[in-house]
């Protein structure tokens, strides 16, 4: 609707319409398993910064079930050739 608005002694009229937020991203990632590290490749390109991208790898594959994954130790993660891997605490 329509809403009055006072803004340093002057009033503004302003109408409110909705808007829809992207709000997720979904995206297929290739992974090769060996020991305690995955090789991923083919990490999509997003528009957001590499530390973002770091931390959703991580997400991905903190104790999941799917990949079999654990506690994640470190994510080397390279934008360039749009590779990362993952490295575990414990092998499995």
């Amino acid at each position: 609707g329509k809403h009055t608005v006072n803004l340093d002694n002057k009033t503004a009229d302003v109408t409110v319409k909705p808007f829809t937020l992207e709000m997720g991203i979904k995206f297929e990632l290739h992974v090769t398993i060996s020991g305690n590290k995955i090789n991923v490749s083919e990490v999509p390109e997003l528009p957001i910064p590499d530390d973002w991208m770091r931390d959703k790898l991580e997400l991905n594959f903190y104790k999941s079930e799917q990949g079999g994954g654990g506690e994640v130790e470190n994510v080397n993660y390279d934008k360039q050739s749009r590779t990362a891997v993952i490295t575990f605490l414990k092998p499995g």
